[in-house]
């Protein structure tokens, strides 16, 4: 099957953006800004689509809701819409925890790759509590480890261990996006 092609979708295409998903902590970020450079295309943080109450809730400790989420998820769908419109290419760094936020955000699509950055949760913890600056405490590891529906085959995800180095996860999605 081709990259970005979830099994009931075969028609040829190329892939014109990237999806990153995963916790927080996971390193959507640095891959994404790795993975960007390496394509040469534009990195979109999904953090920088929240709205200023999302963040200070975050902040706080005090887990979103689905209320709080819809306006976000909006936001990044219609950039991501906009970017595969213009065939230029992105990459995107989004939790999209959940399939219903996936499906909000226009998923599966065949132009669209969706990488799910997975992890060991002491790993993905330890991340967190060695960050600064960032809004999200570690303590909603757990909540976002709760709301985590890991990708269906008919999201046809590339699931890469974030346990590697940074340069080895960026070779293996650039290879998963080549042409069969």
């Amino acid at each position: 099957m081709e990259p970005g092609r979830t099994k009931s979708e075969r028609s040829p295409g190329p892939v014109l953006a990237v999806l990153l998903m995963g916790v927080s902590g996971c390193g959507k970020t640095e891959i994404g800004q790795r993975l960007a450079a390496a394509l040469g295309w534009p990195f979109h943080d999904g953090d920088g689509f929240h709205p200023p109450e999302n963040v200070e809730r975050m902040r706080q400790g005090t887990p979103l809701t689905d209320v709080h989420r819809e306006p976000w998820l909006d936001a990044i769908a219609a950039d991501l819409a906009r970017t595969v419109a213009s065939g230029r290419g992105g990459v995107y760094a989004c939790s999209a925890l959940a399939r219903r936020y996936r499906q909000r955000l226009g998923l599966p699509h065949p132009a669209i790759r969706l990488v799910h950055l997975a992890g060991e949760k002491e790993t993905i913890r330890r991340r967190l509590e060695a960050r600064r600056g960032h809004f999200m405490p570690a303590s909603l590891l757990e909540s976002q480890l709760a709301a985590l529906e890991p990708p269906t085959p008919e999201e046809d995800a590339l699931v890469v261990d974030v346990g590697q180095d940074p340069e080895t996860i960026v070779r293996h999605i650039i290879a998963a996006l080549r042409p069969r």
